[in-house]
């Protein structure tokens, strides 16, 4: 028993990532054009941190059929910034330039991808699956870390409890009430993200 509380210690650093009620990690990477974008330029308003990766079946499932299908676009409406990052690293799965771009297009995405190849602000946050979602309030305090939505199949036809609930959209609304988060903690499904180690 020693054994195993001493390994969960040990692995729990790597995981632990981005806290609850805690500052955002502040982070500057590009996006597909090239252009730097910075999260504390953000502060002020909320922030949807989408880690996306486009070949895996589940980010493909969640933008085409499912609870990703124009939530960043009903987010951005009101005002929310919607930013996907992608953590491939060079030669993994999703990583590229051309198969990002081309990902904005097959989803009609509104909202940038930026690249984490080094996987740094990915591992800052504790990222394990695309998709693997954050929500930060105004403050730039993590509100909400988790799944998109109760369906671990990534296409919305098995939610748990039975009735889909999409926990960014459900978080997004308690923020625009003045409320706080009521689910905050979910856990991620999907690929794992594709880190260079």
């Amino acid at each position: 028993m020693k054994t195993l509380s001493l390994i969960a210690l040990v692995a729990l650093p790597a995981f632990a990532g981005a806290e609850l009620g805690k500052p955002a990690p502040d982070f500057t990477l590009k996006d597909l054009d090239g252009k730097e974008v910075k999260l504390s330029a953000f502060k002020g308003k909320t922030v949807v941190l989408e880690w996306f990766n486009p070949e895996c079946p589940f980010v493909k499932n969640s933008h085409t059929k499912a609870s990703l299908v124009d939530a960043a676009k009903r987010a951005q409406k009101n005002g929310v910034v919607w930013l996907a990052i992608n953590s491939s690293a060079v030669g993994k799965q999703g990583h590229g330039v051309e198969k990002n771009k081309a990902a904005i297009k097959t989803f009609a995405l509104e909202n940038p991808v930026l690249l984490d190849e080094s996987g740094t602000v990915g591992k800052a946050y504790g990222a394990t699956n695309t998709p693997h979602m954050f929500v930060i309030n105004a403050k730039g305090d993590v509100v909400y870390r988790g799944a998109i939505d109760n369906s671990p199949d990534g296409e919305g036809q098995s939610p748990q409890g039975g009735t889909l609930i999409n926990y960014v959209d459900a978080a997004l609304a308690d923020l625009a009430a003045g409320k706080p988060v009521k689910t905050a903690d979910t856990r991620a499904y999907g690929c794992g993200v594709k880190y260079a180690n």
